[in-house]
């Protein structure tokens, strides 16, 4: 898609000149605090087949996916003080413009997933690895409680393949069979608009997915006003593991 293609490097573009000064002082924030990298550089799967090195703030101690699952709960202990900030305004996924200008990411996609996660996808689900992954998709704004969800957990990883990546990859799904400029355009919208209400947003992706014939079980969980309980993923018969 032409047109996407040009519009993520414009608004990569204009993005990181925008927060330029918010990203230097982040930088800052996170460099005094332990006098180590404030960059995570970290191999995501790649929509080209193999990987890409996808770059974001430094939200933990260093090394801590040698300590620890890639799911992450909000007291986890390797989240940092200045990380648990990041984290939470979503200031850690900015950098994420610059793999946006290099071609590995798009404003909106399914979110690039950690290597031995995309190695547990069902047939169904690396459908989602033939398009670039995004910043922002209609999971991200459903989920973006997840450290939430997972507070708590003894073991966060397996809570959420049960709970968590079934709905998730459903929606990424059901975005890529449907994805047009214009919805992408909605996306961004309305994860604009979660920063300010997270109801109007979830609101916002209820339309849409009655309007795509979403599923009703699927409409249900994105309406996140009842607990999640296990499922299993796309094309899987049973819970994942």
């Amino acid at each position: 898609m032409i047109l996407k293609r040009a519009f993520d490097i414009l608004a990569a573009s204009l993005g990181l000149l925008l927060f330029s000064p918010l990203l230097l002082l982040v930088m800052a924030a996170i460099w005094l605090q332990d006098r180590q990298s404030p960059f995570y550089i970290a191999p995501r799967a790649s929509h080209r087949g193999g990987a890409f090195r996808m770059v974001k703030f430094r939200s933990m101690v260093v090394n801590a996916d040698k300590i620890g699952g890639s799911s992450t709960a909000a007291t986890d202990r390797r989240i940092t003080p200045v990380g648990s900030f990041v984290r939470a305004y979503k200031i850690d996924e900015i950098l994420q413009l610059w793999n946006v200008l290099l071609g590995d990411m798009s404003l909106t996609g399914p979110r690039p997933q950690v290597l031995s996660d995309a190695s547990l996808y069902t047939d169904e689900e690396k459908r989602m690895l033939t398009v670039r992954p995004g910043i922002t998709d209609l999971a991200s704004i459903v989920f973006s409680d997840e450290g939430e969800i997972l507070r708590g957990s003894p073991d966060p990883d397996r809570l959420y393949n049960q709970i968590i990546r079934p709905w998730k990859s459903r929606l990424a799904l059901l975005y890529i069979e449907n994805r047009t400029f214009l919805v992408d355009l909605q996306v961004i919208c309305l994860t604009a608009v979660a920063i300010v209400s997270r109801k109007r947003a979830l609101h916002g992706v209820q339309r849409i997915l009655l309007a795509w014939g979403a599923d009703p079980m699927l409409r249900d969980a994105a309406l996140r006003n009842k607990p999640l309980l296990p499922y299993p993923p796309p094309g899987a018969t049973e819970i994942a593991a």
